[in-house]
């Protein structure tokens, strides 16, 4: 079964890995990029919740859901997304498609341990503008942050579980000017190189406890305080010749000195509970607030930018309509249902950048076990056509595998 697992997951990886991009989102081009959603497809699925534990899935949003486990889980998930950017004159469209998380869960008694891959941001621009004096000036940036997790919860007892991540933050993001000016024999590059890397943690707790005979009523709670991510920032400017299929040929180049500073990463408090009959339906909400206020860039700060403190709602649910058919697979399929509205933080030309999702799936049972592939849908939208800025439509499709094993099983001899 392990192997089988691994194949799968290098699979996912060396098909996905070609076509990476992660966000193709202009507004990527502030700050270290476009959050990435830090969860499976599963709570994706339900507005983003991350307020649901159980004994098989992985909750990634929560470190106490590992104290729950009681089978060795295994979770992978990748997703496609189409999108449209208009402003007031004009639009354009495309897509790309990211591998959204590796990860895995081991039980051991009252304790739960996870280890995994997960994107944080992702940046993936490229803009265009052209000056009143003719000059043109190309942006473009790739790259983003990531994380390797280490996680362990206990569970306290049948209502309460516990649990503490901890993550090493590592990534590259690179942005660079190109400006030609009528006139001009030679074009000017600048390209700014930026290293990432910090330690953060987590803490998480869950309760859930029965009210009636069928219905049971679930709280959770996650803490992740700020970090300082630390900047190794290096800057090149050189001269250069553009021919016209656009290869940049150098004619003369010099490294610039840049400041490197660390970046205060706002600290985050998600508070969500709901109500359900357990492997029935679910139904529940969740409030997180972000202390962002006091984000930046990573190596300029832009007059026409602030940052405010940053706040999600999100409702969502689920419904089963008999988990243990023998002869209906349908009724053995999960049905799921959310949205999500968020004010982002970012504020451009006084303008608050704020989303919206509504989002839909199902968890198809595969094989033996409970193992289970999901199938999530997504459409949303960011930003504006107002104030001279750009909104963004946006259709995703997320896929994942959430696979279970038994590694200890119990010799007994007679």
């Amino acid at each position: 079964m392990i192997k089988k697992i691994l194949v799968i997951i290098l699979v996912h990886v060396a098909i996905i890995s070609n076509a990476q991009e992660g966000t193709s989102s202009p507004y990527s081009f502030y700050g270290i990029g476009i959050p990435k959603f830090k969860g499976t497809v599963e709570n994706r699925s339900m507005g983003g919740l991350s307020v649901l534990t159980d004994s098989i899935h992985l909750n990634l949003q929560n470190p106490a859901s590992f104290g729950e486990l009681a089978l060795t889980a295994y979770t992978v998930g990748t997703s496609y997304r189409n999108f449209k950017f208009s402003n007031a004159t004009e639009s354009s469209s495309g897509d790309n498609a990211s591998l959204d998380y590796l990860a895995i869960g081991i039980p051991a008694g009252k304790f739960g341990f996870g280890f995994g891959l997960i994107p944080v941001s992702s940046v993936g621009y490229e803009l265009d503008k052209t000056e009143t004096d003719g000059r043109d000036v190309k942006f473009k940036g790739v790259g983003g942050l990531n994380k390797v997790f280490l996680a362990a919860g206990y569970k306290v007892n049948k209502n309460l579980s516990i649990g503490l991540d901890l993550n090493y933050n590592f990534g590259n993001i690179e942005n660079k000017t190109i400006l030609r000016r009528p006139g001009v024999q030679f074009d000017t590059r600048e390209i700014t190189s930026s290293d990432l890397s910090s330690f953060s943690l987590s803490f998480g707790l869950n309760y859930k406890t029965m009210i009636s005979e069928r219905l049971e009523v679930v709280g959770s709670a996650v803490s992740t305080p700020s970090f300082g991510l630390k900047t190794d920032n290096t800057r090149e400017l050189a001269t250069v010749v553009i021919s016209t299929n656009g290869q940049e040929r150098v004619v003369e180049r010099q490294d610039v000195q840049v400041e490197n500073k660390d970046i205060d990463l706002p600290s985050e408090f998600k508070l969500g509970g709901g109500i359900g009959e357990p492997r029935k339906w679910f139904a529940g909400v969740e409030y997180v607030y972000s202390d962002s206020g006091k984000f930046s860039n990573i190596v300029s700060n832009r007059e026409n930018i602030k940052y405010q403190n940053a706040s999600k709602f999100k409702a969502g649910g689920y419904y089963i309509p008999k988990y243990n058919s023998l002869t209906s697979y349908f009724s053995r399929v999960v049905y799921r249902a959310g949205f999500r509205y968020e004010e982002t933080g970012l504020n451009i030309n006084s303008s608050s950048i704020d989303e919206f999702g509504i989002s839909f799936g199902v968890g198809l049972p595969v094989g033996r076990l409970f193992s289970n592939a999901n199938i999530g849908f997504e459409y949303g939208q960011r930003g504006t056509t107002s104030f001279g800025l750009v909104k963004e439509e946006f259709f995703s499709m997320s896929i994942s595998l959430s696979l279970n094993d038994k590694w200890f099983r119990e010799i007994k001899f007679n």
